[in-house]
């Protein structure tokens, strides 16, 4: 492995330096001690070069929790490189990779969103980006949470769709995305067939099929919006799903020239461990 030329190393080392001290706090700056060690010799080793470099890792990597409510944050993984790949000149940009975990109290669809559209070569940029993002969905949240209180409610039920064929990956996304505006839960399914199950009121599964339609839909021609409900639960009905989630990538084998022909019997003893192997008959067959 090769190193970065001292002063590329020094500037590499000031961006952690930094860092450390715009969260000096140790619930905001998660430091693992292999980082901490390595910080220690690489500095040593920038005021002198002829010193020869053991046990360091070609990157450095440690994690940042941005707050964004009195008691929520989203933690940002960070990994700086320390070493020159063989591709890369030393006068262009060394590489500063970072990702998002999950915190419990998003779901993986809007975690996905955000990491989708935020900064990829400014970190300090992704950090404001990924706080307002958060902020904009937490009051989005709280903005339903209050239509949603103040409207009439009604008894949940539970509503299959079935596709000939769904694949679009935007399309799938905005299935999932749209789904918490309309307090719906459920999962989706792409490919050949797709099946779209849907928790909530009546009315709101409406709407949300009406709105994913005309707006995700739109530039759709109407001879291929193929969908067609196959089967509403109304009886006594408890949300089985906690959200809306796509399982396309997560559920069994896939097969056909395309790999888009899901494995229905994994479908279906995925289904039939949520108690709803009914609905697979009814959906399926």
């Amino acid at each position: 492995m090769t190193f970065l030329p001292a002063d590329v190393m020094e500037s590499q080392l000031s961006m952690i330096d930094l860092l450390i001290a715009m969260f000096p706090s140790p619930s905001e700056l998660e430091i693992p001690e292999s980082t901490k060690e390595a910080l220690i010799k690489l500095h040593d080793w920038c005021q002198d070069p002829t010193k020869v470099l053991t046990g360091i890792p070609s990157s450095l990597s440690l994690a940042v929790y941005l707050a964004i409510a009195t008691d929520k944050s989203i933690q940002v993984n960070i990994s700086i490189s320390v070493s020159q790949s063989e591709n890369l000149g030393i006068n262009e940009s060394l590489p500063i990779s970072y990702s998002l975990r999950q915190p419990e109290w998003m779901s993986k669809a809007e975690v996905a969103s955000i990491a989708a559209t935020m900064p990829s070569d400014d970190v300090f940029a992704a950090f404001e980006y990924i706080r307002e993002e958060a902020m904009h969905l937490l009051q989005k949240r709280e903005s339903l949470t209050e239509v949603i209180a103040t409207r009439s409610t009604g008894p949940l039920v539970r509503v299959w769709f079935y596709f000939p064929s769904l694949s679009t990956r935007g399309k799938r996304n905005d299935l999932v995305n749209y789904a918490s505006d309309y307090s719906l839960t459920g999962f989706v399914l792409a490919g050949k067939p797709g099946v779209l199950c849907l928790e909530g009121q009546s009315t709101d599964i409406d709407a949300y099929m009406s709105f994913i339609k005309i707006n995700s839909w739109g530039d759709i021609p109407s001879h291929q919006k193929k969908v067609s409900e196959r089967f509403r639960e109304m009886a006594d009905i408890r949300r089985v799903f906690t959200e809306m989630e796509e399982i396309t990538d997560s559920l069994g084998e896939r097969s056909g020239q395309r790999a888009n022909r899901g494995d229905m019997q994994a479908l279906e003893a995925w289904l039939a461990a949520r108690g709803l192997r009914e609905a697979f008959e009814k959906v399926i067959f």
